[in-house]
């Protein structure tokens, strides 16, 4: 025979080419799915500065006068924003970051070492929004901030640590399984690339090969004919004009991912490339037996298998069977021979891909090509 739901700062700002791939649309750069972080990110930002209620009430029991309790307030709602915006598209990840921190230093004065209460909020924000390799060494700087309990500083809580590193580990683990998911989602847009790319050759191989093979036989059978019976040589001609149109409109529709096979159309046409051949055909069993899910693809088989026949088996009569297992192709003619070529590794790809099993036996004389579904 021949021939989701990711972290921002996982995904990032922009989609970035090689993770996805829509066969039908051809061979283009694959962009990766819509994020509903970067539209709604902020908005889940936003549901956790109820803890920011701590440093408000540090503010409010404070001894400093009210010009300094306002101030600090005001700082508060500044880095509330600056947090906020870091999730969005408005403002990048370093300058939020920047700011919170900046604002949070000035509420020392009031609120002393309740500082710490923003910790989370930086080390989160810097977990899941700066760029690598940034975010890593951010997230070991933020969870050694417990370690300042060793310096026994005055008011800094011993149990820091419990707060802290829990939300360090929670947003290391979004950022990193985001990053594992993209990584996944290019290596499949990948294979759908390379699958797309071997599904246009073995159909142009299908195709070309199938109707190169009857304008051969058609142009010998045209020229024997020419000074013997000039009628029947003018339709042979004028049949290879009408085969060579339907191979440019197949192969066009394989490039473009439409062409679907039709069993009842190469039931029909077999008989006719192999008559032009000098193969007698008998076919036992008819479409309406075969299973309606595997038609298309028995179409192929069938259309592989006349054409390996006319080119390669010398055979004399091919029996086309026909039945709710799968379809079956027996020649007459010379038997395997030579190691297996592009056309049958092609139909074994075909139906092993659709659940199906090929095999292709001695037939004592000829071949036997069988394609069977359980």
């Amino acid at each position: 025979m021949d021939d989701h739901l990711l972290p921002a700062g996982a995904v990032g700002r922009t989609p970035e080419p090689g993770a996805g791939v829509n066969p039908a649309a051809g061979l283009g750069a694959p962009t990766l799915p819509d994020n509903p972080w970067e539209k709604w990110g902020w908005a889940f930002a936003a549901i956790w500065l109820v803890f920011l209620a701590f440093p408000v009430i540090a503010v409010a029991d404070s001894d400093v006068g009210w010009e300094g309790q306002l101030a600090a307030l005001l700082c508060i709602v500044g880095f509330a924003v600056a947090n906020v915006l870091g999730y969005s598209t408005r403002l990048s990840a370093w300058w939020a970051l920047g700011l919170m921190v900046a604002l949070a230093l000035a509420t020392v004065p009031v609120i002393g070492i309740g500082v710490i209460s923003f910790t989370p909020y930086l080390a989160i924000l810097s977990a899941l929004e700066l760029p690598d390799p940034w975010w890593k060494r951010a997230a070991i700087v933020w969870a050694a901030v417990p370690v300042l309990s060793l310096l026994r500083i005055d008011g800094f809580p011993t149990f820091f640590f419990l707060m802290l590193w829990p939300v360090m580990l929670g947003g290391v683990m979004l950022r990193i399984f985001g990053e594992r998911e993209r990584v996944a989602y290019e290596a499949r847009g990948e294979h759908a690339i390379v699958a797309e790319r071997e599904r246009v050759a073995r159909d142009v191989h299908d195709v070309l090969g199938h109707s190169l093979t009857a304008l051969s036989v058609k142009a010998e059978l045209a020229a024997r004919l020419i000074d013997i019976d000039p009628a029947r040589a003018k339709e042979e001609l004028e049949s290879i004009q009408a085969t060579a149109r339907q191979a440019l409109a197949e192969v066009r529709a394989t490039v473009g991912g439409l062409r679907a096979g039709n069993l009842e159309a190469e039931l029909l046409a077999a008989p006719l490339v192999l008559a032009d051949a000098g193969i007698a055909t008998r076919v036992q069993g008819g479409v309406a037996d075969t299973d309606p899910r595997h038609r298309a693809l028995l179409a192929w088989v069938l259309r592989e298998s006349v054409t390996n026949v006319v080119r390669h088996s010398g055979a004399t009569t091919v029996v086309i069977e026909l039945g709710a297992q799968g379809i079956a192709v027996t020649d007459d003619g010379c038997g395997r021979g030579g190691p297996e070529g592009n056309g049958l590794r092609g139909m074994r790809e075909r139906v092993s891909g659709a659940g199906g099993r090929l095999a292709v036996v001695d037939a004592a004389p000829g071949t036997r090509v069988e394609v069977a579904f359980a």
